[in-house]
């Protein structure tokens, strides 16, 4: 393994740059709107351009950053995997995904009794909106990237196995902070109302288990007709740290705001530090050797799915 920095990998390209930049200035447009803008109506009721650009944004802002980080996830995907591979992820987790919300939606399994508002966007079958799916397949490829990512810059072992138990864990930690902030009865705008009360923050821990189980699935099966395993040399990685991050902050400003700091501290400390210091090359041992590398005289790995 070689001394290049945690961020590193192929360059991204232009479009990839655009989408993402694109993808920031929806983030920030949302929170504007949201703890801004619905607040304080007299910032723009007595502008017709300012009441067409609220009366827009409340239409489909929403769902814009979404759709935004769901292109640049394809984008940045197809040029590290190639665009069959990218392909089988986003099929498996917007179609997956979209069958298990229809399912929690309609019976309360297996995340708990909840239902869609209408702030993300038209409805599939009436009970979840289209920008779900996308948002668990964008969020969950970034977090499945940084998993494999990690897997290899730490020299572990059953590569396979752990990139997607810890693709799956990075993406529950990113609802640790985006769930109670979104369906906060506080909130000027709420995404989704839960009819079944828990331990965390009113909402129940099956939720929990219902995304792991959800994202171990999509991931899993990915990986396995994939019958490879992404790294340094295939993955721009700052793309896919830079959307979990991004989307991390939008999340913890927004449970900033309905005073929910609890959730903030966990997203920090089991996920985005995770993802910093696991990313970080092992420091040599005596020897110049680090974990995971090859030393002279030991035999040549076996390669396999």
């Amino acid at each position: 393994m070689d001394r290049r920095t945690y961020l590193s990998g192929p360059p991204a390209s232009g479009l990839i740059i655009g989408l993402f930049i694109a993808h920031l200035a929806a983030l920030v447009f949302g929170l504007l709107g949201i703890l801004v803008m619905v607040p304080n109506p007299g910032l723009w009721s007595g502008d017709p351009a300012a009441t067409q650009v609220f009366v827009w944004g409340m239409a489909y802002a929403g769902s814009l950053h979404i759709i935004l980080g769901a292109a640049t996830m394809l984008l940045a995907g197809a040029r590290a995997l190639g665009w069959w591979r990218v392909a089988v992820f986003f099929v498996l987790a917007a179609c997956l995904s979209l069958s298990i919300e229809l399912l929690g939606t309609g019976t309360g399994w297996p995340f708990g009794a909840y239902e869609y508002t209408a702030g993300l966007g038209l409805k599939v079958l009436g009970r979840v909106p289209y920008s779900i799916p996308l948002s668990w397949f964008y969020m969950g490829l970034a977090s499945y990237l940084l998993a494999c990512l990690i897997v290899q810059a730490r020299g572990w072992r059953n590569r396979a196995a752990l990139g997607v138990l810890l693709g799956a864990w990075l993406l529950v930690v990113w609802d640790l902070v985006l769930d109670p902030a979104m369906a906060h009865e506080t909130l000027p705008v709420r995404f989704w109302v839960w009819h079944q009360t828990g331990p965390y923050f009113g909402m129940p821990v099956q939720n929990f288990v219902g995304w792991a189980g959800t994202a171990l699935l999509f991931m899993g099966l990915s990986r396995w007709l994939w019958r490879m395993q992404p790294g340094r040399d295939e993955v721009t990685a700052w793309v896919p740290f830079g959307v979990y991050l991004a989307n991390t902050v939008f999340a913890a400003v927004l449970s900033a705001s309905v005073g929910l700091w609890l959730p903030i501290l966990l997203a920090a400390a089991l996920g985005v530090a995770p993802i910093v210091l696991g990313l970080r090359p092992p420091r040599r041992a005596a020897g110049g050797w680090r974990p995971g590398e090859s030393r002279v005289g030991d035999p040549a790995p076996t390669v396999t799915g």
